[in-house]
């Protein structure tokens, strides 16, 4: 029979490894039970910009676009809590230290300051500006992490 030896100050305490194992599996599984594992939408600016970030999808009302997520270089953001509802998630992102944007073909309303849009038709008409979004396929995944990468390094992916 195999023991373990634990040890306090001056007194050494034998317990049987077939005593202790069941304690240590039924505190594993405690620990691992105590918080459940994140599904979220999340996006990293990977750039050394200031980022500013629209998102849109579809819900169970229709199609909303959200913004605005100012991201610091280097830093991550949550945009959506809880298991993903759509396979489809749609990203328009401006960088706010050099210029430039992260866009795509899919039109959709956006504003100036913080917004939670419904609909993506007729944006001009209703007083929005419309601005192409692009397409990111989370294949269904429950979470989801975007990475927003500098378009002029070498080793960052193809603009959508």
């Amino acid at each position: 029979m195999s023991t373990i030896a634990a040890s306090s100050s001056s007194t050494k305490v034998r317990v049987p490894a077939a005593r202790l194992l069941p304690v240590l599996t039924a505190l594993g599984f405690a620990i691992l039970g105590a918080s459940p594992a994140k599904a979220d939408l999340r996006l990293c600016n990977q750039t050394g910009s200031k980022v500013g970030i629209s998102l849109g999808y579809r819900d169970p009302q229709g199609w909303v676009t959200e913004g605005w997520w100012d991201l610091a270089p280097k830093a991550c953001e949550t945009l959506l809590k809880g298991a993903l509802a759509a396979r489809f998630y749609y990203v328009f992102a401006v960088d706010y230290s050099r210029g430039g944007e992260w866009s795509g073909r899919s039109l959709m309303c956006t504003r100036d300051s913080e917004f939670t849009i419904r609909g993506i038709e007729d944006c001009l008409a209703r007083g929005y500006d419309r601005n192409g979004f692009f397409e990111v396929d989370t294949g269904e995944q429950k979470s989801w992490t975007i990475q927003l990468t500098d378009p002029n390094r070498a080793d960052a992916p193809a603009k959508p």
